[in-house]
């Protein structure tokens, strides 16, 4: 493989090989890896981590806060990992389908300039999900943490990319982490107040965690990470559902039906189809999983759940290395998965 168009050799150090870089940029910060580009398994070399997430404003995901953390990262890990270029990246953004315009506009030519890359693939953080749960084959992947989204795909131009919720907390991620804590806070505010449908047991776990609730919502609202300080209540209502609380067990068992629902507007139809659910969710463990299996053979009989083979950052590297060796067979879109190669001639 040659280097790529307008490539200076060297700059990154005098590695062995072309490497393709992936980045994961969600709720919980910004993860970079590289991989070999002849390497059919996109095998991470090495990697690196900044918990603070990217911002965003008024023109959707901050361009200049994802370049000031991702390209001195990106020339540490190459030259860490003994790559004398980047012959690929894949970028998956959290916000990238109805935020990303700014990125979409400006990210190939900060990273022509920066590495000389010119084969870019700008996707929605639940494709790289999706490209780590299950390769580069038909089915439906559930992405779950603070938020949820679920992207199916037949692998067809024609039938695309289906997309269900990840709509953000405000109007929609049914089923997610900040939903899930949002729910059993809301049934302890009912406790205290001594409406129906509160929870005497999340009223206790909600003052052992935030101190006394009647200083929630100014603690609460002013808050620019309203979802993920509404998610970490999510484990409280989990180990009250496991303690048979019967109002935290209703909202585990509400948060599974809604993540089926997703999982099955976007599952292609077929015997066999695999679903996968990866994400953060998940490690909340029997009291969403349980119903969930059900809720899931209820509403997609036909579909066979699948193993989830890696993270989203493992799916960005397998996106850059199939664009780097052609192989890329997953649709290809202008909002979920957008493709930028070098110009014929």
């Amino acid at each position: 493989m040659g280097e790529p168009a307008g490539r200076t050799p060297g700059a990154l150090g005098s590695g062995r090989f072309l490497g393709v870089l992936g980045i994961d940029s969600g709720g919980s910060g910004l993860r970079v890896a590289v991989a070999r580009a002849d390497d059919h398994e996109a095998r991470p070399l090495a990697s690196r981590a900044c918990d603070e997430p990217v911002r965003t404003g008024a023109a959707g995901i901050d361009t200049e806060h994802l370049l000031s953390q991702l390209l001195p990262m990106a020339e540490e890990l190459g030259r860490e990992a003994g790559a004398h270029g980047f012959a690929a990246v894949c970028v998956g953004a959290a916000g990238m389908a109805t935020l990303g315009e700014d990125l979409r506009a400006r990210l190939p030519g900060a990273l022509a300039t920066a590495f000389g890359v010119h084969h870019l693939a700008l996707a929605a953080d639940a494709v790289t999900a999706y490209a780590g749960a299950l390769g580069q084959r038909p089915g439906a992947v559930v992405a779950a943490g603070t938020g949820m989204i679920a992207v199916g795909t037949d692998l067809t131009a024609e039938g695309g990319w289906r997309r269900a919720d990840g709509w953000g907390q405000l109007l929609g991620d049914c089923g997610g982490g900040a939903w899930i804590g949002r729910a059993g806070l809301e049934a302890a505010m009912r406790a205290y107040d001594g409406r129906t449908g509160g929870s005497a047991a999340l009223l206790a776990r909600a003052e052992a965690v935030f101190g006394p609730v009647s200083g929630l919502p100014g603690m609460l609202y002013p808050r620019p990470d309203r979802p993920a300080v509404l998610a970490s209540f999510a484990p409280e209502v989990a180990r009250c559902a496991a303690e048979d609380n019967a109002v935290a067990r209703g909202i585990m068992q509400a948060a599974a039906g809604h993540i089926a629902d997703a999982a099955a507007a976007v599952c292609p139809a077929g015997d066999g189809t695999a679903v996968g659910c990866t994400g953060g969710l998940f490690g909340l463990g029997e009291p969403l999983l349980a119903p969930l299996r059900r809720a899931l053979a209820e509403r997609l009989p036909h579909a066979r759940p699948a193993a989830v083979a890696g993270s989203p950052l493992d799916g960005a590297l397998a996106i850059a290395a199939a664009l780097a060796g052609d192989r890329l067979a997953l649709p290809v879109d202008g909002r979920l998965l957008q493709i930028t190669r070098p110009a014929p001639g």
